[in-house]
């Protein structure tokens, strides 16, 4: 798929980056992958991963610059989005700032990738676009409608756009992993609330459905991984065995359960093996045979959340992963 081809990951230094660009450089032989990010220090600290490998190049930028954008586009084959505000605080005191990036970036990268050519792109979304309940899930939700709505720009050009949703990474920078890592030697962890859920992916499966949405899409297709949910008191039990869990409440824009779909997007939304597929209400296309292939129509009301998941992870299960993955954890 992405043989002799080049690609453009925005926000590219921060954690799918990170797994992104070594995963594909194995997997495929891509021409050129270019990290296009705003943050020269973390470029520098990423290139001497790669140093050698003539196939990795960076390019500073921000997805706010438009005329940026179209120079960093030249050549461009595939367009990953990572690039976002994503600090649920950050977002709602800074709110100005979260539009300029989630929404106006949104939408800059859209008329840029249909005016260069790029054949297809892919847009990492969030649990908190799904019914959102606070700034940055608002305007994730926002970009997601862009990215479904640029097929139609495109028109009868070459350039489709689709969308993958996943929620928080097991042990990326700032997840809840690490963070308890970081504080169980205190003896006491915060759970915000003793019913709270939370899904469960590694990177990996991000990125293997990033692969899966470029090599499947048609046009306007939220893709949604099936992954499993554990009770936040489970995982605090398994990183801080000996800390006391201290209840401090839901802070202001949490939800006690992550959802992936909500039962508005039911009729629009199909069930495969490993996913489902949000199909867009706009121009029926939800009916359309190519985008359907051989998925099957979730029931009317139907929701996924990680409370109601039919898949758990066990506290073994996640005990495993972590010592599988002692290295990584935190670090991008």
């Amino acid at each position: 798929m992405f043989e002799g081809k080049t690609i453009l990951v925005t926000g590219g230094t921060g954690s799918f980056g990170h797994a992104f660009v070594p995963m594909t450089l194995k997997r495929f032989n891509p021409k050129k992958i270019i990290i296009f990010s705003r943050d020269e220090m973390k470029q520098w600290e990423m290139a001497k991963k790669f140093d050698g490998d003539e196939r990795v190049r960076f390019f500073i930028g921000d997805v706010r610059d438009r005329e940026r954008l179209y120079r960093a586009l030249d050549g461009v084959d595939f367009v990953v989005h990572a690039a976002a505000t994503k600090i649920v605080p950050t977002a709602e005191y800074n709110p100005f700032e979260c539009v300029k990036t989630n929404i106006n970036g949104a939408m800059n990268l859209i008329d840029a990738c249909i005016d260069k050519g790029v054949e297809r792109v892919v847009a990492l979304s969030t649990d908190k676009a799904s019914s959102p309940i606070n700034l940055y899930g608002a305007t994730k939700l926002a970009s997601d409608k862009l990215f479904v709505a640029g097929n139609s720009y495109s028109g009868s050009g070459k350039t489709r756009f689709s969308v993958v949703r996943y929620g928080n990474v097991m042990g990326s920078r700032g997840s809840v992993i690490p963070f308890f890592q970081s504080i169980r030697g205190k003896g006491k962890v915060p759970i915000t609330d003793v019913r709270m859920t939370r899904f469960m992916i590694s990177l990996e499966q991000g990125v293997e459905l990033v692969w899966h949405a470029f090599e499947d899409m048609v046009g306007g297709e939220i893709y949604v991984k099936k992954i499993p949910s554990m009770r936040v008191t489970d995982l605090a039990r398994v990183v801080a065995p000996d800390a006391e869990q201290e209840v401090v409440g839901i802070r202001p824009g949490e939800k006690l359960h992550e959802q992936m779909i909500g039962f508005e997007d039911a009729p629009y939304t199909y069930e495969y093996d490993e996913h489902y597929k949000i199909l867009p209400a706009i121009h029926g296309w939800d009916q359309t045979s190519d985008r359907i292939k051989d998925g099957k129509r979730v029931e009317a009301g139907f929701t996924y959340s990680s409370d109601n998941n039919e898949s758990w992870m066990s506290e073994s299960e996640l005990a495993q992963w972590i010592e599988d993955n002692r290295g990584k954890i935190g670090a991008i």
